[in-house]
């Protein structure tokens, strides 16, 4: 696999990573207690803190990205393995 493929998988491994971590330690404002503000809803976050949404993002990335690569290496799981038709 050459470092253009690497680095678009991992791109593509990083964006779903962002998009999966981005609504864990929400809070909104009704939980934390204060007053809604006309206008706003219920549900919208308190504080959002986009960098340590893209730092968590990053970590699992990484963390997935390397277990993909190790599969590759070392061939883990195979496509044979996953295809369900010949059963």
């Amino acid at each position: 696999m050459g470092l253009p493929s690497m680095l678009a998988i991992y791109f593509l491994f990083w964006v779903f990573s962002v998009f999966l971590v981005l609504p864990f330690g929400m809070k909104t404002s009704a939980e934390m207690g204060e007053p809604v503000q006309p206008g706003h809803a219920e549900s919208a976050p308190h504080k959002f803190s986009l960098p340590k949404t893209l730092l968590r993002g990053t970590i699992l990335a990484t963390i997935v990205f390397a277990l993909f690569g190790l599969n590759y290496i070392y061939g883990w799981v195979t496509p044979e393995m996953l295809d369900w038709t010949q059963w």
